[in-house]
Parts: structure tokens; C-alpha cells; sequence
């Protein structure tokens, strides 16, 4: 493991990726600790510790919106956006044809309708958070010009927090997106297990104990459905070409238990969190009829077994529908024929096709349904043990080792392209 890592700085142009990397996420992190004037820190501090939907928002944006900070949105708008312009591609055709089969410069447009996108829905996430902050007196904003003030800000350092994202995938060590909420667990993440350890009764110590432990078994059942994959065999027939012989060789083409990574996770708690901010902001309406639909919908949390139904089917869904995006066994069939490639037992062409869809398709129904009970299981296990501070953090570690994997295997495939020896 040591020699892989060194070798990333012994290639210069591997050494200048990292480092590249490493300067956007430090530019982040100074981006998430420079607060909004006229912040009140205790009442902030207060209205964290009864609201879950902000601490599930604090893990999204890396950390940045527990400061209020200028990146306190982080890149959510730009997470929502991608998933409403994916879910249009089900709706219209021309837009379905653009992201699936269009080129690299047509993507580029689809990539650039999602960020212009992200600015209305960066302005209306800021507007309605620093509403709520107001009402909860943790923000002083004088007048309507520093409340539109406030507004530009954060969607500006939405922006440039997403033009971070992209800088940092193009380097082709991860996603951008990814790595910067992973940045912002991995600082907050010890802070918060302190805090579980302080603030724990000494009889829940067992508790305490079988959580953690848990947890860790969890960890690893990620690392394991993470690395499986089912091996589909290709054979390549022979070519001869002049007085050469070409292909007749055997491979795999490896199909992932879980190709979708962490984004079904991402997607699902992105949707999940705006029902309790919705009943936080309506919270001081005067109308009975809509203080009784704010209750209900600041009712539904972690707590409710409606919210953990519908968490659990919507990892389940957003599994298949990011697999259907990233993987394409209409493209695979035709490139594998127009290679001389062929699997065993199927002809080239639409038997393949379809051979390839209905093999991922059973993958992936077990991997979805993993993924779906690992992310309700630390809810679960919080409500058991009594271990309520680390519910978030449960969470919170499974995007984690989900991204840390994802980039691993991103840096691995980096030195196998160049040949290097150590690897």
C-alpha cells in the first residue's frame, strides 16, 4: 500500500495532480471557515442540537454551513440540479439523447444546463436558510440590500465551490463533488465522535461499545460489496494481417456489485432533508391549516419509519437509475464487436446487449438493497443502542469509505496506465 502511495509523487506529472488536488480542497476549507457577518454563535449552536435536518446538511457541505459560512451551502445546489436534469432526461427525448448518446460537446452543454441550474436554485436555498436563520435570531441582516447581499455570496461560492468540484475531477483522481464533502466529514468527523464520548452516560458505555463496533463490521461490508463484481468473460478472435497473427486472446469485463458508488446515498439524502427544512421555515406561519402541514413535515425525521421507508427505496431506485446513466451495455456490445470481441455463448450484437443489461440488472438488485440497508442501519442502530449523536455520523462513514474507495481504485488505475514498476 506504502509503495503505491510513494509513487504517486515519484511520476511528476501524478506528483503535480495530487498537489493540485490538495490546494482546491485547502481553498475550500478557508472558503468554509469564513463566517456571514452578524452570526450569534450560542443560538447557533442551540438550534444544531435540535434540528437533524441542518446536521445532515452540515455533512453535505463539508462542514461549511455548521460556521455559516460563505460556502455554507456547499455544493448541493449543484447535487440538485444534476439529479433534476438527470430525472428530465426520463421526460424528454431530446435532452435523454443529448446525455446518452451525444458528444463530449454535447454533454458539455447538458453539463452546462445543470450549472445554470444550480443559480436559481443556489439563490432560493440561501434565501430560505437565511430566512430561518433570522426568525431563529443566528443571523442579523438589517435591511433587504445585505439580505440580497447574503444571497449573491453564497450562491457565488456555490459556483466556485462547483467550479472546484470539476477542476478536481478533471485531474482524474475522483470526483470533485465527492471529495469535497469527504474533506469536510473527515475534519468533522473526530470532533463528533469526541462528542459522542464525552457526552455519553457511563451505563450506555456498552451501548457506546456495540455501536462502534457495528459500525466497523458495516465499514467493511461496504469495502466487500465495494471490490465485488461479477467477471464476464470475452474472448477475441484471431485476425491475420499479413504475415501477422492478431487477437485470439481471453479477458473478463468486470461488472461492479455496486457501479452506482455513493451517489445513490447523495441523491436520496438530498431529497430527504427538504420536507424538515420546508416545516422549519413555515414554522411561524399564522394559517392553522399551514402550521399544521409545517408540524407534519418537521415530523418527519430520522425518527419516523415513514422516513426510513422511503430513505431505503430511494437508494434502492437512485442505485439502478445511476447505473442505468453510467453504464451503457448497448455501447460495451458494439465496441466489444467492433474489437473482434464476443462473450462465450452469445452472439455479437443484441443477444449480447441484452445479456450484458439483464447480468447487471441482477447485480445491482442485491447491491441496492445492500446499499439501502446500510444507509438506514445506523438510524437503526442509533435508536437501539441509544447513541443518537453518531446517527449523522454513521452516515457520514459510509460516504466516506465509499468516495476513499472510489478514489483509490481512481489513483490505482492512474499508475497502471503508466506502466510503473513498483505497481
Amino acid at each position: 500500500m506504502w509503495h503505491k502511495f510513494l509513487a504517486l509523487f515519484r511520476v511528476p506529472d501524478l506528483r503535480k495532480k495530487v498537489l493540485i488536488v490538495f490546494f482546491l480542497l485547502v481553498v475550500f476549507r478557508i472558503m468554509a471557515n469564513v463566517p456571514l457577518p452578524g452570526v450569534n454563535v450560542e443560538k447557533l449552536n442551540l438550534f444544531f442540537e435540535s434540528n437533524q435536518a441542518l446536521g445532515l446538511f452540515n455533512v453535505f457541505s463539508g462542514g461549511a454551513f455548521r460556521n455559516i459560512s460563505i460556502a455554507m451551502l456547499g455544493v448541493m445546489p449543484f447535487i440538485t440540479a444534476s439529479i433534476i436534469m438527470q430525472l428530465l432526461t426520463m421526460v424528454f427525448p431530446s435532452l435523454k439523447e443529448l446525455f446518452y448518446e451525444g458528444t463530449d460537446k454535447e454533454r458539455a452543454r447538458f453539463m452546462q444546463y445543470s450549472r445554470l441550474l444550480t443559480v436559481p436554485l443556489g439563490a432560493m436555498q440561501g434565501f430560505g436558510f437565511l430566512i430561518l436563520l433570522r426568525r431563529q435570531g443566528i443571523v442579523n441582516i438589517g435591511s433587504p440590500f445585505d439580505l440580497l447581499r447574503d444571497v449573491v455570496v453564497l450562491t457565488a461560492a456555490t459556483m466556485f465551490l462547483t467550479w472546484i468540484g470539476e477542476l478536481i475531477t478533471e485531474q482524474k483522481i475522483g470526483n470533485g463533488v465527492s471529495l469535497i464533502i469527504f474533506v469536510g466529514i473527515v475534519i468533522n468527523l473526530p470532533r463528533q465522535i469526541m462528542q459522542t464520548v464525552i457526552t455519553t452516560d457511563p451505563t450506555r458505555i456498552p451501548n457506546m461499545i456495540i455501536f462502534f463496533a457495528i459500525t466497523l463490521l458495516m465499514i467493511v461490508g461496504v469495502i466487500i460489496i465495494a471490490r465485488g463484481e461479477r467477471r464476464i468473460p470475452v474472448s477475441y478472435a484471431k485476425q491475420v494481417r499479413g504475415t501477422k497473427v492478431y487477437g485470439g486472446a481471453s479477458t473478463y469485463l468486470p461488472l461492479r456489485v455496486n457501479q452506482a458508488g455513493v451517489m445513490p446515498i447523495i441523491f436520496a439524502l438530498s431529497l430527504l432533508m427538504f420536507p424538515q427544512m420546508i416545516g422549519n421555515f413555515l414554522t411561524s406561519a399564522s394559517n392553522p391549516f399551514i402550521l399544521k402541514i409545517a408540524n407534519f413535515m418537521k415530523g418527519f425525521n430520522y425518527n419516523s419509519g415513514s422516513y426510513l421507508l422511503l430513505y431505503f427505496l430511494l437508494v434502492f431506485v437512485f442505485t439502478f437509475f445511476y447505473t442505468a446513466v453510467t453504464f451503457d451495455p448497448e455501447s460495451i456490445a458494439d465496441n466489444l464487436q467492433k474489437r473482434g470481441g464476443f462473450v462465450p455463448g452469445y452472439r455479437p450484437g443484441e443477444k449480447t446487449t441484452r445479456f450484458l443489461s439483464e447480468t447487471s440488472s441482477r447485480i445491482t438488485f442485491f447491491g441496492a438493497i445492500f446499499l439501502g440497508l446500510i444507509a438506514i442501519l445506523p438510524i437503526i442502530l442509533g435508536k437501539t443502542t441509544g447513541v443518537t449523536t453518531m446517527t449523522l455520523g454513521g452516515t457520514a462513514i459510509l460516504i466516506m469509505v465509499e468516495v476513499a474507495i472510489e478514489s483509490i481504485d481512481a489513483l490505482e488505475a492512474q499508475l497502471t496506465m503508466r506502466e510503473y514498476e513498483a505497481y
